[in-house]
């Protein structure tokens, strides 16, 4: 029986980041880490994801300025309040019914990476 070797962190890393340039498991990737499960919502999680999103926008060439101060200024709330903000807007929209969903912006973008 031949031994299976489970990919590296790194590789790990690698591999996830490469599947973040597409946009539509990017976005994806950010849906799920804003929704509510048994353990609630962790803003270091989706802060983590937000920052592999950006890093595989960045490898694409594909990180505006305008991108980039917005990035700042929610990396900057997030360190502030622990997503207090966001944790509250999700528990309320759970609690209506509805749920936050993420979805690519532009359809050409989403293929582009194919």
């Amino acid at each position: 029986m031949e031994d299976v070797k489970a990919p590296t962190s790194s590789s790990y890393r690698d591999y996830l980041i490469s599947s973040l340039k597409d946009y539509e498991h990017a976005a994806a990737y950010i849906a799920v880490m804003l929704e509510l499960d048994e353990e609630g919502y962790d803003p270091m999680v989706f802060s983590s994801a937000l920052e592999e999103v950006v890093e595989a926008r960045e490898q694409l060439n594909d990180f505006s300025p305008l991108a980039q101060l917005h990035h700042q200024k929610l990396a900057q709330i997030l360190t502030q309040t622990g997503g207090k903000e966001i944790l509250a807007l999700i528990e309320f929209l759970d609690a209506l019914g509805y749920r936050i969903a993420v979805v690519a912006k532009d359809e050409e973008k989403s293929s582009s990476s194919d």
